[in-house]
């Protein structure tokens, strides 16, 4: 699943993606193709298990990052961008939060082209399924109920996603690529006076988020493009300085990944300790697959407990002793949290 970074053009989305991959992609700066990484997923709780299990390594779940072109208001590749847009399952709009910056109309200009953007191709979409559901097919008024409900909530400038949709109706916004009934995070990006402080422009950010039912995270790109530069020691010294417990991509990291509807389960062992990132209430055969095909296609049973019980109770053994160790078969839902021992034979 790959999270987009969208937003007008030089509101820092490039250096906010550079940040988030740790500088591990070369960037396609002023480019009409998107830029396309993996992030880590900064884990405190990975980060703890090995006080209680001796590993060699600690590797992070990670998400795929897509920095598409800035949208240009009006221009002449704005259709080429908003269909790198409609390919991505969430959305990371960026929003410029310097003082001589105007957020809340940055917000509305993109809003505004993604809207009339989506009019455009749900009034063809329209018409197309209202010309095949008169001849009886019944899968096209079912799309032509989902796409109607849709324009009259774009007609009213409202994004799909303000509307109630089943698991259906969404499958079909999905195929259509409406970009405004995908989920989005809002980042205020931020001067690096205004770290340690809300600044108006983020205030004006989370105040629009919270309106209409998202969330918000401010950050400076910049600055974190520069931590993340940095060796661990170094990162370790100049967080201190600044009073930062761990830089801002952490939690912004594991805000898409939550956006993207993913929880995090982890396998522990003497050669690693791993966090893998599921959607969420995945069976667990499924997530035996994203380790390996031969483990969901040999899946027996899944031997697991909760991280928090690890923690509680310092050791694998005690937590069998305590009767928290469970054995889960096919139809079990993973938990986040979960670490977890496939058995399996192929």
């Amino acid at each position: 699943m790959e999270c987009g970074l969208i937003g007008l053009q030089g509101v820092g989305k490039t250096t906010l993606f550079t940040a988030l991959t740790a500088h591990s992609i070369a960037v396609q700066v002023g480019s009409m193709k998107p830029n396309v990484g993996n992030a880590s997923i900064p884990d405190p709780r990975l980060n703890r298990i090995p006080e209680f299990i001796t590993t060699n390594k600690i590797i992070h779940a990670t998400l795929q990052v897509v920095d598409i072109p800035g949208v240009p208001l009006g221009g002449s590749n704005l259709n080429t961008v908003l269909a790198h847009i409609r390919t991505v399952d969430a959305l990371c709009h960026v929003v410029n939060c310097f003082e001589s910056s105007n957020p809340a109309d940055d917000i509305a200009s993109m809003d505004s082209e993604l809207i009339v953007s989506d009019m455009v191709v749900v009034e063809g979409a329209i018409d197309k399924a209202d010309r095949t559901a008169k001849h009886g097919d019944k899968d096209a008024q079912r799309r032509l109920d989902v796409l109607t409900r849709v324009n009259e909530l774009l007609e009213n400038e409202k994004p799909a996603r303000d509307g109630e949709w089943s698991d259906d109706d969404k499958a079909v916004l999905r195929n259509y690529g409406i970009m405004t009934a995908k989920p989005v995070l809002y980042v205020a990006n931020v001067s690096e006076d205004a770290v340690n402080c809300e600044s108006n422009g983020a205030k004006t950010v989370a105040s629009h988020a919270a309106i209409s039912g998202g969330e918000s995270i401010a950050v400076c790109a910049t600055l974190e493009s520069e931590i993340a530069e940095l060796d661990t020691d170094d990162q370790t010294e100049m967080l201190e300085s600044m009073e930062l417990s761990e830089p801002a991509v952490g939690p912004l990291a594991r805000a898409l990944n939550s956006l993207l509807g993913l929880s995090t389960f982890y396998t522990a062992g003497e050669k690693e300790v791993r966090a893998w990132s599921i959607p969420e209430g995945a069976p667990a055969p499924q997530a035996a697959g994203t380790i390996h095909s031969d483990i969901e296609r040999g899946f027996i049973r899944a031997e697991c407990y909760h991280v928090d019980d690890l923690f509680n109770l310092a050791s694998e053994k005690a937590i069998k002793e305590a009767g928290k160790l469970r054995s889960e078969g096919k139809g079990y839902s993973m938990q986040d949290g979960d670490v977890v021992n496939f058995l399996f034979n192929v």
